[in-house]
C-alpha cells in the first residue's frame, strides 16, 4: 500500500500512534542539524571562519547522539509493536535515513576540519569556485531530501536522483581542473589538496542526499530501488 503525507496507518493505540509521529519529528529535527552543519562547514571554508569551523566540529556531538535516540525509539517499536505494512516500512525507512545523516554529519565535520588547515596556513579560501558551485547543489539536495521525506513526495525524491548525476559530473570537472592548476603552480599543491578532500566529502554529501530520496520511495511505495539504475526507473510508477 502506498502512503501518502496526508495518509498514513492509524491505529487503536493512541500510544503508537505517538510513536511514530515522535519518530519523525525526531528525524526531521535531525535533518535540520545536519543541514545546518553542512552549510557552516562550507561557509566557514569560504569565508576563512576558524570559529564557525570549531562550532561544526564541536556539533557532530549532537548528530551522533541524535542517531543513537533514534536507533533506540526504532528498536523500541519494533519489538513492542511488531509493526507491519507501510508502519514497518517507515520505520526501516527512518533508520536507513539516521545512518546517511549521521554520515553526512561526519563529511561536514570533515571540511570543516580541513577549513581549519588552510586557515592555520594563512591561504586564502575565499575564491574557490568548485566548492561554491558544488556545495550549492548538495545542500539543495540534501533540503529537497528532506523535504521530500516529511512530504512523503516521490516525485521531488526522483528529482533529488537526477540532482546527483549532476553534482558527480561537476566533480569530476572540478578535479581535472584542480589537478592542472597544481600542474601549473607547485606551491599550490598543499592547499589544493585540502580542497580536493572538502570536494570529495561533498560528493559524498549528494550521495547520502540521494540515499535519503531513495528512502522516500521505498517508504511511500515500497520499492528498494538502490542497485537500479536512474534510466531504469518508470516515473508513471513512481507517481501513481
Amino acid at each position: 500500500m502506498d502512503i501518502t503525507s496526508g495518509h498514513h496507518s492509524q491505529h487503536i493505540s493512541r500510544q503508537f500512534n505517538k510513536e511514530l509521529d515522535a519518530l519523525k519529528t525526531h528525524l526531521m529535527a535531525m535533518g535540520g542539524l545536519v543541514e545546518r552543519q553542512v552549510q557552516d562547514a562550507t561557509t566557514a571554508l569560504l569565508e576563512g571562519n576558524g570559529h564557525l569551523a570549531e562550532e561544526v566540529c564541536n556539533k557532530d556531538h549532537d548528530v551522533n547522539a541524535m542517531q543513537l535516540q533514534i536507533d533506540d525509539e526504532c528498536t523500541q517499536i519494533l519489538a513492542r509493536r511488531q509493526p507491519a505494512a507501510s508502519d514497518l516500512r517507515l520505520v526501516l525507512a527512518v533508520t536507513r535515513a539516521a545512518s546517511d545523516m549521521e554520515r553526512i554529519g561526519d563529511e561536514a565535520n570533515k571540511i570543516a576540519r580541513h577549513a581549519l588547515s588552510l586557515i592555520d596556513e594563512g591561504y586564502q579560501t575565499n575564491g574557490f569556485i568548485e566548492v561554491r558551485r558544488i556545495s550549492q547543489q548538495v545542500r539543495d539536495m540534501l533540503r529537497n531530501a528532506l523535504t521530500a521525506f516529511a512530504r512523503f513526495d516521490t516525485s521531488l525524491a526522483l528529482n533529488v536522483l537526477h540532482t546527483d548525476e549532476s553534482v558527480d559530473s561537476e566533480y569530476r570537472s572540478s578535479m581535472r581542473a584542480l589537478v592542472t592548476f597544481m600542474m601549473e603552480d607547485a606551491r599550490s599543491i598543499g592547499p589544493i589538496l585540502n580542497i580536493m578532500w572538502v570536494l570529495r566529502a561533498l560528493e559524498r554529501i549528494g550521495d547520502h542526499a540521494n540515499n535519503l530520496a531513495e528512502s522516500v520511495i521505498y517508504l511511500v511505495k515500497g520499492l528498494d530501488i538502490r542497485h537500479t539504475a536512474l534510466d531504469e526507473l518508470d516515473e508513471k510508477e513512481l507517481d501513481s
